[in-house]
């Protein structure tokens, strides 16, 4: 039987099309395109299994074996002696990334990259002048295959949570389409994990109180759900009737930037580690510049030896992309952790509070 609930059923816009693209298994895929040697194998993009490498992104052929992105490469080795090992070229993934995203320029303007693999599209009007957004995933898939010899899924839908869910429903090479008399039925095989926020921590919460398919969400009484997840509870209640009434946008606005390394062997100098902040702190004011940008917010993230990890923050005004002022406050926010009396496995710099480039450059010297 249907599962009762009093929570209102959102009414979808039927007129409103959108379309997630995701490129299969993206670095992996394009490092067999351009090696023969390489294809049919099992892939993995990522450092060293000798030197705490982890995984950036598995072949296909990779997953059979357990293979996943952000996995230790010494894990993955052992999950699969046979595993092909390739040095990351982020440079290479940019450019390609770059083709991919004009084509889908090239059939609407409102395109919202996620990451350099996947982007939303609003195709409800497009330049192609099809009706039906099905043939326009279509199309879209086709020519990314004959343009740049790499396969894409898609997912169709009337709004961005359905589509991105569909676009993962049939990898690799999938097309999944979700019409507005079909959401419900769809919504009704769901698992609690396929919510929008809910990761591993949450779903085992959820699970804590009964909820284990998403649609449970439902009858779950508002005041336990937010006693459970917090300011989250309201949010999942809509995208549990399927409503996001979330617009794509094309000028998505950079939230933080960061970089990090995790190192070889632990770091125990704190001096050394002053070094290695002060390089990051460029590589992250680099970023900004390219994207003319500012930030109010640098953060630091620390992680030692026995892998805990802290995180410390300094905001100030006026916002900046000085390097060396971003690293003499990773420096001092290093002096309020414990690196100097515990051996450090990884550090990160953030910038937060970003902002678009200001009229007076002068700001752009204070740090």
């Amino acid at each position: 039987m249907p599962i009762a609930y009093t929570f209102p059923v959102a009414t979808l816009d039927p007129l409103r099309r959108i379309i997630h693209i995701d490129m299969d298994a993206f670095y992996a895929s394009v490092e067999q395109r351009d090696d023969p040697a390489l294809r049919g194998k099992p892939l993995a993009v990522g450092g060293s299994p000798q030197s705490r490498g982890v995984v950036a992104a598995a072949s296909y052929e990779a997953r059979a074996f357990g293979v996943r992105s952000a996995m230790p490469m010494a894990r993955a080795v052992r999950l699969c002696p046979e595993l092909r090992i390739v040095r990351p070229d982020f440079a290479r993934y940019r450019a390609e990334s770059q083709r991919v995203m004009a084509i889908l320029r090239d059939c609407t303007p409102l395109v919202e990259p996620l990451s350099l693999d996947e982007a939303y599209l609003d195709v409800t009007e497009n330049n192609w002048g099809e009706p039906l957004a099905t043939e326009v995933a279509r199309r879209i898939k086709r020519t990314i295959q004959e343009e740049i010899g790499l396969t894409a899924s898609a997912g169709v839908a009337p709004n961005k949570f359905l589509a991105k869910i569909a676009s993962g429903w049939d990898k690799p090479d999938g097309l999944t389409v979700i019409s507005p008399q079909r959401v419900e039925h769809f919504l009704q095989q769901l698992p609690v994990e396929a919510l929008w926020g809910v990761g591993p921590v949450t779903a085992t919460k959820l699970r804590g109180i009964g909820v284990t398919k998403l649609v449970d969400i439902r009858n779950t009484k508002d005041e336990v759900l937010k006693k459970c997840v917090g300011s989250l509870a309201a949010w999942l209640k809509r995208l549990s009737v399927g409503d996001d009434p979330r617009e794509v946008k094309p000028n998505r606005p950079w939230k933080s930037i960061s970089a990090e390394t995790t190192y070889v062997e632990d770091l125990t100098d704190i001096a050394e580690m002053r070094r290695e902040l002060a390089e990051l702190a460029a590589r992250v004011c680099s970023s900004m510049q390219k994207k003319k940008l500012l930030a109010r917010s640098v953060t630091i993230k620390v992680r030692y030896a026995d892998f805990t990890t802290v995180t410390r923050s300094h905001t100030a005004d006026p916002a900046t992309r000085e390097p060396a002022g971003f690293a003499a406050r990773a420096a001092a926010l290093l002096d309020r952790t414990e690196a100097a009396r515990r051996p450090v496995r990884l550090l990160g710099v953030g910038a937060h509070e970003l902002s678009g480039e200001v009229a007076h450059p002068e700001q752009l010297r204070l740090g």
